[in-house]
């Protein structure tokens, strides 16, 4: 469903409308709560301006599709819109859309069983793909190392996609969303610890990956 029929009107990629600098300066707390007073719906498509970006690009890379990635932004903020009432106060604004977000793609990878879970694009400036490379392979810079660096890189996007649902969303949601542990925890519904045991795993599994697929010897034969 488009946000054109909801009560924004603002997709990701729409040039932002003019909301004054009172709304530009409200937390995202204080702008949800003038959505729910009814009486600025300025409000509202502020909240999507400003994550139309940093929620489109995680949601790109979870579902590893441009075009769902939208179609679950859309869904995302209607349903923002549809449970404004039921957000918590003290509650923060962040985590709870991400838990709506990371559920709404859930539902639409079921709906769409063809796609992966979890894309990791290769992004101009991916520095959480180049970090989990340089953990895994050693920081090779010389130029006989480029081609196998690259390699490399392929094969962590593959691995991540193979890692259980669970262990992948909480390397999505800290790697690359830069969360901190108490948000990933928020949006997954879980303690702290379990966030950390879950990162913990899935860069053991990926370690193990490695060390099985033979890339380290190989890489340790360049060197």
């Amino acid at each position: 469903m488009d946000l054109h029929d909801s009560q924004s009107g603002v997709r990701p990629g729409s040039p932002p409308a003019g909301s004054g600098a009172a709304i530009d300066g409200d937390s995202d707390e204080e702008l949800l709560v003038r959505c729910r007073s009814g009486s600025d719906p300025a409000a509202f498509e502020s909240l999507v301006r400003r994550y139309e970006t940093e929620l489109f690009s995680y949601l790109r890379r979870y579902l590893g599709s441009a075009e769902m990635a939208e179609d679950v932004f859309q869904a995302t903020f209607l349903q923002v819109h549809l449970k404004q009432d039921q957000f918590e106060e003290g509650r923060r604004f962040r985590p709870w859309l991400y838990t709506i977000a990371t559920n709404q793609a859930i539902d639409a990878q079921r709906r769409n069983k063809r796609h992966r879970m979890v894309s990791l694009d290769n992004h101009t400036g991916d520095d959480d793909i180049g970090t989990l490379v340089d953990m895994l392979a050693g920081n090779g810079q010389t130029a006989a190392e480029q081609l196998q660096a690259e390699e490399a890189r392929d094969w962590v996007r593959s691995a991540v996609d193979d890692l259980p649902e669970p262990l992948r969303a909480a390397l999505v949601l800290v790697y690359h969303q830069g969360m901190k542990y108490r948000e990933a925890a928020d949006v997954l519904g879980i303690p702290v610890g379990t966030v950390k045991s879950r990162l913990h795993s899935a860069l053991l599994k990926l370690n193990e990956s490695w060390q099985r697929s033979g890339r380290s010897a190989a890489g340790a034969d360049h060197g």
